[in-house]
């Protein structure tokens, strides 16, 4: 998975040490290493047919989000115009409706195949099963609206 980008711009590899850093310590609902989500996610975005700038976004799609890494940080930082935009696009706003945000997704080309890998992540039925059922249920219906809103229906 650690197809070259252009010479320019960080690799695979050192974009998956940056944001495997930026999440350490940080662990997920059921008590894992966020590290693995994050995996997932690129792993997902490449067996999906992801682009290299699709993959990074993919490793990196949280790190905003969860104030791991700084708007400054993803402007300067030595990645494709498309990682950037999937990132930016990714990053929900506090009190954002999320209309707006699944909006903005739809409109940033690359954005839709990385947030499918997100959220077939954050579906995954065995790990939904480990949350305590009042957490599942509104987690799923959460997903549930969020493919409904992305045209999903029916995805797992």
């Amino acid at each position: 998975m650690d197809e070259p980008m252009e010479n320019q711009y960080l690799s695979l590899s050192e974009v998956e040490a940056i944001a495997r850093r930026a999440h350490r310590g940080q662990v997920d609902k059921n008590g894992h290493p966020y590290a693995e989500h994050i995996a997932a996610v690129a792993c997902g975005t490449a067996a999906r047919g992801g682009s290299s700038a699709q993959i990074a976004a993919g490793w990196l799609h949280d790190t905003v989000e969860d104030d791991r890494l700084s708007r400054e940080w993803l402007a300067g930082a030595a990645l494709p115009a498309e990682t950037k935009a999937i990132v930016d696009a990714l990053t929900r706003r506090p009190d954002e409706p999320v209309e707006e945000y699944t909006a903005r997704i739809l409109a940033t080309p690359g954005a839709l195949l990385v947030k499918r890998a997100d959220l077939a992540h954050n579906s995954d039925p065995a790990r939904l099963a480990a949350l305590d059922r009042s957490t599942a249920e509104r987690l799923a219906a959460k997903y549930a609206r969020m493919r409904e809103l992305l045209g999903l229906i029916g995805e797992p």
